[in-house]
């Protein structure tokens, strides 16, 4: 299920190969403001799940539900509550960690 799929940071490694593709991906479909408040130090932004499958894209929530076996409304809505605080978890620093930092996590 999600939980499995987020813990140990793997969410990062599913959705789009990387934390800091990740990143990128929310900025560029318009969700920089919340992105940026899980890596920061500052409150976690909340995100709808019409703005997360937005930001995800068709093809990534096809491929993270196949991974999860959940619906599609059953990953949105778990995504949306538990992605902040995942990302919020690896950004410890309020940045995104280097390749090295990374490593030692997975």
């Amino acid at each position: 299920g999600l939980g499995g799929l987020l813990a140990g940071g793997a969410a990062g490694s599913v959705l789009s190969g990387g934390l800091g593709d990740l990143y990128k991906q929310f900025q560029q479909n318009g969700q920089t403001e919340v992105v940026n408040s899980w890596v920061s130090k500052e409150p976690n932004k909340q995100i709808s799940a019409n703005d997360l499958a937005s930001a995800l894209g068709a093809d990534q929530i096809a491929t993270v539900m196949k991974h999860t076996g959940l619906s599609r409304e059953e990953l949105l809505s778990g995504l949306s509550q538990q992605l902040p605080q995942v990302i919020n978890n690896m950004t410890p620093d309020g940045r995104l960690p280097t390749e090295q930092e990374l490593s030692r996590w997975l």
